[in-house]
């Protein structure tokens, strides 16, 4: 176990991306995805026998925070932070350093997201570890994935000169970060051999990452500290509820690891990592069928049907396909997408169109 270390799992988001099936009643994080656990029991189960459920910290969104209490409920109530309304991961982030820092003056902190899929545990617990050093000696450290393809959907970061400190994954000085670049430039990224995918994964120590929100973000810092002062006290919910309103939008990423100066990368090669952001990233984390098919949940007959993905949520409904190759068929009984594979990202803008046109029913 790693001493003074706690994992804070970012577990607010809605994944349109996943629509039909990911709903704001059903988020991405709390599906199955063809496993017998949900994302998010996913990510708490990959930290067993790293981080003690004690130290294992949840924010997300309180219409969210009874089902994923439930969904693993050795976490303690107290463990949770409800963020009022969604303000972006830099305010994530910071919620949860100035809450830990009052409990535990010591504290480093792995930051998470509870939908990911990572299938090599091992490689995750030694990444962590080593990450958790290099976080000791100062630095905000990220997890670089190794690219398998110049995918534009992601952000890239570039590494520079291996630092001087002994850890058993390599740890290297950031040079820059780069956010979703075009097909050009992802494929120049990738035949540099230096630059690697940013998984939004951070470590760092509580109190160098309020620092770095002083200095690169004192209106978001000032907040944090009205937060900080009131928690662990009779006032805590209502000065939370109160300062949340007034806080601006950010990532992380652009907020303060883009503008701060001792940052590291861990390359994690071989970590067997997916954001799942989509449909069509179904393909690479899950085994199809000989015919290339995946089908989840559902009743399904396919005659000539290859390459396809096939999911339904209700066992009273058949899904039959004929002659159907490179498909996505998602069926949740109350609304049926159907797109070849290579378009699913387009899901999104299908959600922004929803909610133009008044059809929140379907969110």
């Amino acid at each position: 176990m790693l001493e003074h270390t706690y994992a804070v799992i970012m577990a607010g988001g809605g994944g349109t991306r996943l629509w039909p099936l990911s709903r704001r009643a059903n988020p991405k994080q709390m599906l199955r995805l063809g496993a017998e656990r949900t994302l998010f029991q996913q990510a708490v189960d990959r930290l067993m026998g790293l981080i003690p459920v004690e130290r294992i910290w949840v924010v997300t969104v309180a219409e969210q925070a009874l089902e994923l209490g439930k969904q693993c409920p050795d976490i303690p109530e107290q463990n949770f932070l409800l963020e009022p309304m969604p303000k972006g991961t830099a305010s994530v982030v910071g919620f949860a350093a100035a809450a830990l820092s009052k409990v535990d003056a010591n504290a480093s902190m792995i930051i998470l997201t509870a939908d990911h899929f990572i299938q090599n545990i091992s490689v995750f617990h030694a990444c962590l570890k080593s990450a958790v050093k290099v976080a000791q000696a100062g630095f905000l450290v990220t997890l670089g994935i190794e690219p398998t393809y110049p995918a534009t959907g992601y952000g890239y970061i570039q590494q520079g000169a291996s630092l001087d400190i002994e850890s058993e994954v390599k740890a290297f000085q950031v040079v820059r970060f780069k956010e979703k670049p075009n097909l050009e430039t992802a494929q120049k990224m990738i035949e540099s051999g230096d630059h690697a995918w940013n998984s939004g994964m951070f470590i760092w120590r509580v109190d160098r990452i309020l620092e770095e929100f002083a200095s690169s973000m004192p209106g978001l810092y000032e907040k944090l500290m009205e937060i900080q002062a009131a928690w662990g006290g009779k006032d805590q919910k209502m000065v939370v509820d109160s300062v949340w309103p007034t806080l601006h939008p950010e990532t992380i990423d652009y907020g303060i690891m883009e503008k701060a100066s001792q940052v590291a990368v861990l390359p994690a090669h071989q970590l067997g990592w997916d954001d799942v952001g989509s449909w069509d990233s179904l393909f690479d984390v899950l085994e199809p069928d000989e015919q290339g098919n995946i089908v989840l949940e559902a009743r399904h007959i396919g005659m000539g049907t290859k390459g396809s993905l096939i999911c339904g949520e209700t066992s009273n409904r058949m899904i039959v396909t004929l002659g159907v190759e490179n498909m996505i068929v998602v069926d949740t009984g109350d609304a049926v997408l159907i797109c070849p594979r290579g378009n699913s990202q387009r899901v999104r803008d299908l959600v922004t169109y929803l909610k133009e046109q008044g059809l929140e029913r379907y969110l």
